[in-house]
């Protein structure tokens, strides 16, 4: 901290024990400055990042075979602590696919058997951890699950709840309201600001039942792309170059990207017909 800055922090006339007593705060946490993440964590981060792409249900003892199998030898506990730092998981059956807040809602899952067959009928979103050449940032995407089309996203340094909430708010102002907006069960997603910014607009909420990982798997596939066709290539520097290297990337993506399992339609394409055939009907 510099001197003009330590100045700044210490001249308010009440004492920094008053202050903390008054706000509820712990004076350690007054006092605490984070330290930035080390090298060697990044490196292994981007590691970790990439094993978890290619083989998303191997969990930390796994990705340490592997790491070792390349190499890298390292501490089980730690891989551990980085994937929590990375909001990662391991793909596979089991009791819960990511932990609530506590005292958060759970809703239950809607889309058990039905079948999507227009735009708008049912939006997902995920967050995902974003590499990047000295650092990393966290991206939050909301996606149209009928047309695969990227609705709006966010990126942010924390793993927060606000950043999801305007991603939410801007789809919502653009394009309306789907029938159905499913996610998992992770603490942003089944927080009441959140859960209440969709129920305010009459959206009915869904989440991923017990080990039921594949159903968002859609936006599991749309990060392997991000990633592989932009982020990896890229190696961005700073957030700046980030948000505006991903506004290029999801142009491409939603407007040029042709995907096969949309007959080689792009997502855009997909979904403004799907809505034009809704409004004639």
């Amino acid at each position: 901290m510099s001197e003009r800055r330590a100045q700044v922090h210490t001249a308010h006339e009440l004492p920094k024990t008053r202050r903390c007593e008054l706000l509820a705060v712990a004076r350690s946490s007054a006092y605490y400055r984070p330290e930035p993440t080390r090298e060697a964590d990044l490196t292994l981060m981007r590691l970790i990042d990439g094993i978890h792409l290619r083989l998303p249900f191997y969990g930390s003892r796994r990705i340490r075979d592997e790491l070792e199998a390349h190499g890298q030898r390292v501490n089980r506990k730690r891989i551990q602590r980085l994937m929590r730092q990375m909001g990662l998981r391991a793909l596979y059956p089991r009791q819960r696919t990511s932990q609530p807040g506590q005292g958060h809602k759970i809703y239950p899952y809607l889309l058990r058997n039905l079948p999507i067959e227009r735009a708008n009928q049912v939006w997902a979103t995920d967050i995902s951890y974003i590499p990047m050449a000295k650092g990393f940032m966290y991206l939050v995407a909301i996606m149209d699950w009928h047309s695969r089309r990227v609705l709006s996203w966010r990126v942010s340094n924390t793993l927060d709840t606000d950043f999801c909430i305007e991603a939410l708010e801007e789809a919502l102002q653009r394009f309306g309201t789907p029938e159905i907006f499913n996610t998992d069960q992770g603490a942003q997603f089944t927080s009441e600001a959140f859960t209440g910014a969709l129920k305010a607009a009459g959206v009915q909420i869904s989440m991923d039942g017990k080990g039921r990982w594949v159903d968002n798997v859609f936006v599991e596939r749309l990060w392997r792309s991000v990633k592989y066709e932009d982020v990896y290539l890229r190696a961005y520097e700073t957030p700046t170059e980030l948000r505006a290297g991903l506004t290029r990337y999801f142009d491409f993506y939603n407007t040029r990207r042709r995907h096969s399992a949309l007959g080689r339609r792009t997502p855009d394409a997909v979904y403004f017909d799907s809505a034009i055939c809704e409004q004639v009907a």
